[in-house]
């Protein structure tokens, strides 16, 4: 069976075409600068003559043109992996937001797309997007079944204690105003396959998952459901990003708007654009900021113990939470490759039965790996994410569900 995902942003479609249940990829590649002057498709494949890496510079006008270069690059005979679009048995979505609506993959029907519009407002930067790519795809794949998996369904397992802002009830009950939580698709995906490495019972799993890349969150993780999430209402809240300012004082935003005369779109832009590492050290280059850290520069050493100190603890408050702890998961591209940025992390937690081993951290094989020292009372893994196999995995289910 061919699945086809796809990752629809504002200005760019992620793919990956994948054999199920295999989960071999077959094809997968990026159109980026949708829109702009200069755009690029980059396709990448494996066929009967090997494999094929592409890079084709053009001018995409828009979505619908985006996801035609990807056709081509499909169906073409010498690039190609497929021969029909008929082939294409389903169509996974990643969509951002799936608002209280959406706890499931799901089938998209009409009555989805206008539910998914109603929800737009609570992410104006990327439901539209996803929404756009479904239309889009819609046409193409005519014969595929179309389904969204959520970034946000993952989390609605969280109680409403957890989830709930202490401001007038108003607000949740007619305006959707509590916390979601994202990156849900990779916290469930790196969930399942530290249990299995493991050899621990999905529904008897407590763990703390940590998703660090440019974005970053972590879940609470209790008999293999979440409880808890640094993430809120959007992307915004929680841990320090590489632009995004994480948990911040809200009178700080009336400070901003009534001393310093900021619109709210600037307010957001600096929130979500300009602070985080970025703001801290001018740029968000996680690597080049742990170099001048190394040099001692002022401010990389100032945003490295912010960035750390704000994982440690959300780490504490969650295992408090979940009162006991199976293993401690570091993933995306942070987490899966700074050593440096886990030690700094796990150092001073043996209170919590928290303790790395630094020959097994800097030491790592490809895949999931353990790198606990021999007296931690806590499994530390990296758990490579891959967020696409795990929409291509809810998306056969689906898919199986109704045969």
């Amino acid at each position: 069976m061919k699945i086809l995902v796809l990752n629809t942003g504002s200005s760019s479609i992620k793919f990956q075409l994948f054999a199920m249940p295999e989960q071999v990829v077959l094809a997968s590649g990026l159109v980026e600068k949708i829109g702009e002057a200069s755009g690029a498709v980059h396709y990448r494949n494996t066929n009967d003559s090997g494999e094929q890496n592409i890079v084709h510079e053009t001018m995409v006008q828009d979505h619908g043109v985006g996801l035609t270069e990807i056709l081509n690059l499909l169906l073409d005979g010498s690039t190609g992996v497929i021969s029909s679009t008929d082939e294409i048995v389903a169509v996974g979505h990643r969509v951002v937001h799936g608002g209280v609506y959406f706890s499931q993959p799901t089938v998209i029907q009409k009555d989805v797309l206008i539910d998914l519009k109603r929800i737009s407002y609570l992410a104006p930067l990327h439901n539209p997007a996803c929404i756009k790519g479904i239309e889009v795809a819609e046409d193409c794949f005519t014969k595929a079944a179309q389904i969204a998996v959520f970034d946000t369904a993952f989390h609605q397992s969280i109680p409403d204690y957890a989830y709930r802002f202490a401001i007038p009830k108003e607000y949740h009950d007619q305006h959707g105003l509590r916390a979601y939580g994202f990156h849900g698709t990779s916290h469930k995906y790196v969930m399942k396959r530290a249990a299995g490495h493991l050899n621990i019972a999905l529904g008897d799993f407590h763990a703390i998952t940590i998703h660090l890349g440019n974005g970053c969150s972590m879940a609470a993780i209790q008999n293999g459901k979440c409880i808890d999430t640094s993430m809120g209402l959007t992307p915004l809240g929680g841990l320090m990003m590489g632009t995004r300012s994480g948990d911040i004082d809200p009178s700080v935003l009336l400070f901003l708007s009534a001393h310093l005369d900021m619109s709210t779109h600037e307010i957001d832009q600096l929130l979500n654009k300009r602070s985080g590492l970025k703001g801290l050290t001018g740029t968000n280059d996680l690597r080049s900021i742990l170099a001048k850290y190394d040099e001692d520069d002022v401010d990389a050493k100032l945003a490295i113990a912010m960035y750390v100190y704000r994982i440690k603890k959300y780490i504490g408050a969650y295992a408090a939470a979940l009162g006991r702890l199976d293993a401690v998961v570091f993933t995306a591209g942070v987490g899966e490759n700074s050593a440096a940025i886990r030690t700094m992390v796990c150092d001073k937690l043996g209170i919590l039965g928290i303790e790395l081993d630094d020959t097994r951290n800097t030491a790592l094989d490809r895949g999931t790996c353990s790198i606990q020292s021999e007296k931690s009372n806590v499994n530390i893994l990296v758990v490579p994410t891959n967020e696409e196999l795990e929409i291509a995995i809810q998306t056969f289910d689906v898919v199986q569900s109704r045969q």
